[in-house]
């Protein structure tokens, strides 16, 4: 199924994101967790529908850095031995549709980064590699937005990648099951209509189900949790000259098989 989470009535529902239609449920995001037979309600037609962040509060927002060996290469880091993980808040999730917003005073170099993120669906602690993807509820597109004057400045990254709004997700979670291979998925950044990351997650040096692993046998991941599992290369980091993010932009995250992120930039004083 492809769940999409719609703005009805000034709160949210979950819906079936059927080809150009979305069949509202009754549902929460508990039920949708814990597999719950889907009660349906009325069906809505796609394009008139608000999409919000479809994963609105993970316990944890685990990411991972330099997980691709060309993206390495164009920032000059070594290539990591073991997943490099750090974290984003919760604070600076949006959905597709909302504005990346920061202010001119604190950043200049705000970039993109095209991530398959992994939505948890159940408690995993000490996993095996062959188990791993048993515990995944199901997929979607974040994009990693990253002032990088900040995170290179600071020595650490994490308020350098939390800003507000920092963290698109969407627009739908596509379960599992009609995405058996997680490893074999085209994804793209494409910024103002000109392809920027253009690659395949077949291309991950640590696999989804490695990144599972490896983080359960130091903490536990919770049904609903997030993990982003890398960007490709093509960032404006590595770019010569560097191309970050403009006031008015539009930048899109797209992965086979589960959609566009589209979002617009904003910067204020």
């Amino acid at each position: 199924m492809k769940w999409v989470r719609v703005a009805d009535d000034g709160g949210a529902r979950y819906g079936v994101l059927d080809g150009e239609t979305i069949r509202l449920t009754s549902d929460t995001w508990d039920d949708l967790l814990n597999g719950v037979t889907p009660t349906y309600l009325d069906d809505v037609a796609a394009e008139s529908a608000t999409l919000l962040n479809p994963v609105p509060a993970p316990g944890k927002i685990v990411a991972i850095g330099l997980n691709y060996l060309d993206h390495c290469r164009e920032t000059g880091m070594e290539v990591p031995k073991s997943p490099l993980v750090f974290t984003k808040f919760n604070t600076s999730l949006v959905g597709p549709g909302d504005e990346i917003v920061w202010s001119a005073s604190l950043t200049q170099k705000v970039d993109y980064e095209a991530e398959l993120a992994v939505v948890m669906g159940k408690t995993a602690r000490n996993v095996d590699v062959d188990d791993a993807l048993a515990y995944v509820f199901g997929y979607t597109a974040a994009n990693d937005v990253s002032a990088r004057d900040i995170q290179l400045g600071d020595g650490q990254w994490v308020r350098g990648k939390s800003l507000d709004t920092f963290c698109p997700v969407g627009p739908a979670v596509v379960t599992a099951d009609e995405i058996p291979d997680p490893g074999a998925l085209a994804i793209r950044s494409i910024l103002n209509g000109k392809v920027m990351q253009d690659s395949n997650t077949s291309e991950l040096i640590f696999g989804v189900a490695e990144l599972i692993a490896f983080c359960s046998r130091s903490f536990t991941l919770e049904p609903g949790d997030l993990i982003l599992t890398g960007t490709p290369f093509g960032v404006a980091l590595g770019r010569q000259p560097e191309v970050y993010m403009q006031d008015g932009d539009e930048i899109v995250v797209e992965i086979e098989g589960i959609g566009r992120l589209v979002n617009t930039c904003r910067v204020v004083a």
